[in-house]
């Protein structure tokens, strides 16, 4: 399945990603935000299962903000799988 979701309090302005019936990450792409950091986290994150990625990645900050382009995927994760 694939689902696309706009982060929150970040640069990015929106998140694709595509999740298997087995929970795992088959790409992730997103739109603005810093470009490299996000085609590493992309790679990275290609190939784990969405669970692990969530464990990983939520609650990482950016500076000073509350949040970050990995804690919004995080967050987006969490309500892909709960659908």
């Amino acid at each position: 399945m694939t689902y696309q979701f706009r982060p929150q309090g970040v640069c990015s302005q929106a998140m694709k990603v595509e999740i298997d019936d087995e929970g795992v990450i088959r790409s992730l792409e997103v739109m603005g935000g810093c470009s490299g950091n996000l085609q590493g986290i992309s790679a990275l994150v290609k190939g784990m299962k969405a669970q692990e990625a969530i464990e990983r990645l939520k609650g990482i900050r950016c500076g000073f903000k509350s949040t970050s382009c990995p804690d919004q995927l995080a967050r987006g994760l969490e309500k892909a799988l709960a659908e």
